[in-house]
């Protein structure tokens, strides 16, 4: 009845606690076999909280350009999740498990048939991805919110800006579901919930909430999650299971937000080496960095080789040299999937971005 749902409102209103309150709901309610989530916090400090449970597909996304190859990979996965769909003459996630689990998860040929899990994916703030890559997000949403609901994919958004050039038409049309917490003005309240009343809401989760083809908004109290209560289950959580990361979607996210830097206008060049996650791996992986190992591993050039691991050495990835001993290797593969999906643009851009927002 709601695959998708929009939220927005003003600093203070309880956005925020809204998003934490339906993710701890679904910490509660569903295994991570049942449940995966794709988090995207340009904010960077509203959903890191999250990091290491097994829930998260990926580490929570806080640069708003990979942020856009994200949601691109959601895309791609939704079409590749109807593709099996009718390959198996089902018509929706549901069909497709109950389907699988009849023919005990594998196909007539002896195939193995894998179990799909829903994925849901929270957007904290609309309004910093649009300024970043209006296009492609824009596109991205709507693909997602017009299809993505027999492939088990739901957006979550959540905006402090509800004005028309972040809250779409197009956006507004495809996710019908909204709820509107405390905003400064009718003509905020109308872009949210096509009605005023929200300026009169007097936050801390006081809210109007709109579901498909209801005639009027219902006004709702929204439930508290304390920051406290919030770290116990996380922590809680982590203990029973390990991060269930894929490497692969980290990398596929990677490839889109390259993608879209080399659609743009020629920008100032990224100093990282196409091979420094390559190199990551392999030293992970063995232990220990030197330079003949990567030489080895990756057959390159002395010059090339001795250039990614001082680049290593300055990410913190590697210590430094000692003597003849390779060098120790300080992080693990999954702190270095973190760090690079927390990875910002560069200085001018994020000046720039910081100063359009203060305008």
């Amino acid at each position: 009845k709601m695959p998708h749902l929009l939220i927005a409102g003003t600093t203070g209103s309880g956005k925020s606690v809204c998003l934490n309150s339906f993710i701890i709901s679904l910490l509660y309610k569903s295994t991570p076999a049942e449940v995966r989530f794709l988090m995207i916090d340009p904010k960077v400090v509203e959903l890191s909280i999250y990091n290491g449970i097994p829930q998260l597909l990926v580490p929570v996304v806080t640069d708003p350009r990979k942020a856009a190859g994200a949601l691109s990979w959601a895309v791609t996965e939704m079409l590749k999740r109807y593709k099996i769909f009718a390959e198996f003459n089902v018509r929706d996630i549901k069909s497709y498990n109950a389907m699988a689990a009849q023919h005990s998860f594998v196909t007539e040929d002896g195939q193995p048939m894998e179990h799909m899990p829903q994925i849901v994916i929270f957007i904290e703030e609309l309004a910093d991805l649009m300024m970043a890559a209006p296009n492609e997000v824009e596109d991205s949403i709507c693909r997602l919110a017009q299809m993505a609901r027999a492939a088990g994919m739901h957006l979550v958004i959540a905006t402090q800006r509800p004005s028309v050039d972040v809250v779409t038409g197009l956006i507004k049309a495809n996710i019908p579901s909204r709820i509107a917490l405390s905003v400064s003005s009718q003509v905020d309240s109308r872009t949210i919930i096509d009605t005023s009343g929200a300026e009169k809401l007097l936050g801390n989760g006081d809210m109007l909430f709109s579901p498909v083809g209801a005639q009027k908004p219902l006004r709702v109290q929204g439930a508290f999650v304390s920051d406290s209560e919030i770290e116990s289950i996380v922590e809680f959580i982590k203990k029973s299971q390990e991060p269930g990361y894929d490497p692969e979607i980290a990398e596929e996210i990677e490839k889109n937000a390259v993608a879209d830097k080399k659609s743009e206008a020629p920008a100032p060049q990224d100093d990282t080496d196409p091979l420094l996650d390559d190199a990551v791996k392999c030293v992970v992986e063995a232990g220990q960095a030197s330079t003949s190992l990567l030489q080895r591993r990756l057959r390159l050039g002395y010059a090339h080789a001795g250039r990614i691991v001082d680049q290593m050495e300055q990410l913190g990835i590697i210590g430094p040299h000692e003597g003849s001993k390779p060098r120790k290797v300080l992080i693990t593969y999954q702190q270095w999937l973190e760090k690079s999906m927390n990875k910002q643009e560069p200085a001018g851009k994020e000046t720039s971005h910081a100063a359009s927002e203060n305008q």
